[in-house]
Parts: structure tokens; C-alpha cells; sequence
């Protein structure tokens, strides 16, 4: 399995507009974060996790080629603000997008120019594919759907094999760890330093990571706040690490 990080950034990226801080003028490229998207690549089938507005370029930079399936976590625009930016990839078939119905409407409206009866010529080809927190198949892949909260909205993360990625976690119901048994590979949300309503903090993720026993773990969706990659990733146990942009891991 491939997994390539497309970006590691929160909803406003890294730098933040209008912002001056150490970590937004940083020069290190590891502190400029697109939006958050996992691409996995197994058995010849290519997933992306998430579709947000930076897609386009980050099928660019990684030279993406090929998309058989999408995985959407939930309807925020930084999660699904790319998919109209799919066409490419169908214009010889669709593709197949998976996402609760609460999100699936939330797309619908938001683009509803691609589902429409009489479409208009060079609109997307996509399949919009309903799913609960059950296992399904994928691009003949099995994904098994984790329950997260998102603050108080309930949300999906996704298990492939032995990886696992929890995008905008705040929180996990008791019942949703069993499934994360056994992992090599756990990607999880570290939005800043301090806590937050709505995502965990870097200290609410190592909590995380402890109960969970991951391998390896790698942090993502990360705000301007969480400081420099380099001054804070020497903070880390030895198994967890920051993710950033362009990063590919081989499990």
C-alpha cells in the first residue's frame, strides 16, 4: 500500500491569509499546508480521501493519473470543495463517490448542475454512492467506515487494511475503537496546540494515539498554530510524526 499526503492543512491552510507568524513565513516547505486529502493506492486501485478546493493542484504535483473511488468524510466545503475538478478523470467513465446521505444531499445542493437529468456538456461523471457506518466495497476494495464526532457532528473516517484515517476528529465513540484494532498506519487530526470545540489538540492526539497503539501515526489537518514542523516534531514520541504535503509512506 501507497498512501501519498495531497495536503495537511486545516479549513484555511498554512500560511493563513493576511497572517505574519513564524510558522506562515516560515521557509521550510513542511509548514505549508494545502487542505487536508489522503490519496491510498493498493491492489492496482487508486482512493482518494477527500476532495477539497486545493485538488486540483495536488493531482498536479503528485502526478495522479488514475482515480477509481472517493471517500468523503463529511460535507465542509475544505472537504468537498474539488469535486467538480474530477472531470478529468471522467471523461472516459464516472467515478464513484461514497458519503452518508446527510453529505450526499449536502453535495448535491452544493453542485446540483452534475446531477441533473439533461446535464450540461463537460460536467463531471460522478456516481454518488449512500453508505452508513457499515462496510462496504470500494473500487472491490473492503473500507470499513468509523463513526467520529466532529464536535457535536457525527462524521466518518475510514479504515483500508491497516490504515486508518480520522480527518476533523474531536472525539470517538467507545464502540468505534474495536475497529481500530491492529493498525500500521493511523492518521489522525492535530489542529493546534490548546484545545478546541471541535478537533483535538496535539495533546488530545498523543492521548489518542496511546489508547489506540498504532505502529506508526501521522498527524494532519493542522492550523498555523500547532508551530514549526521542525521544532515540534522533536517533541513527538518516536512513532508519531507530522505529516506534510507530498509525503509518501509505503506499508
Amino acid at each position: 500500500m501507497k498512501i501519498t499526503f495531497l495536503g495537511t492543512g486545516t479549513s484555511t491552510g498554512v500560511p493563513e491569509i493576511g497572517c505574519q507568524c513564524e510558522v506562515c513565513t516560515s521557509k521550510d516547505p513542511r509548514d505549508w499546508r494545502l487542505r487536508t486529502s489522503v490519496l491510498v493506492e493498493t491492489e492496482g486501485k487508486h482512493i482518494l480521501l477527500d476532495c477539497g478546493p486545493d485538488f486540483r493542484w495536488q493531482m498536479i504535483q503528485s502526478k495522479t493519473y488514475q482515480l477509481d473511488a472517493v471517500l468523503i468524510s463529511h460535507e465542509h466545503y475544505d472537504h468537498v470543495g474539488g469535486l467538480d475538478d474530477l472531470r478529468p478523470f471522467t471523461r472516459d467513465k464516472s467515478v464513484d463517490i461514497y458519503a452518508e446521505e446527510n453529505v450526499a444531499e449536502a453535495i448535491r445542493t452544493r453542485i446540483p448542475y452534475v446531477f441533473r437529468e439533461h446535464k450540461y456538456p463537460g460536467v463531471p461523471k460522478l456516481e454518488l454512492h449512500t453508505i452508513d457506518n457499515t462496510p462496504f466495497v470500494a473500487a472491490g476494495l473492503p473500507v470499513v467506515p468509523i463513526r467520529v464526532m466532529h464536535g457535536r457532528l457525527p462524521i466518518l473516517g475510514y479504515r483500508i487494511g491497516n490504515m486508518a484515517y480520522l480527518t476533523d476528529l474531536k472525539s470517538l465513540p467507545e464502540e468505534e475503537f474495536a475497529k481500530l484494532q491492529g493498525l500500521d498506519v493511523l492518521i489522525l487530526t492535530a489542529l493546534r496546540k490548546g484545545e478546541h470545540p471541535a478537533h483535538e489538540s496535539l495533546e488530545e492526539a498523543l492521548a489518542m494515539i496511546g489508547r489506540l497503539r498504532p505502529k506508526e501515526a501521522y498527524l494532519i489537518h493542522m492550523s498555523h498554530r500547532i508551530g514549526l514542523h521542525a521544532e515540534v516534531e522533536k517533541e513527538l514520541p518516536p512513532h508519531v510524526h507530522f505529516a506534510y504535503d507530498g509525503l509518501m509512506l509505503f506499508s
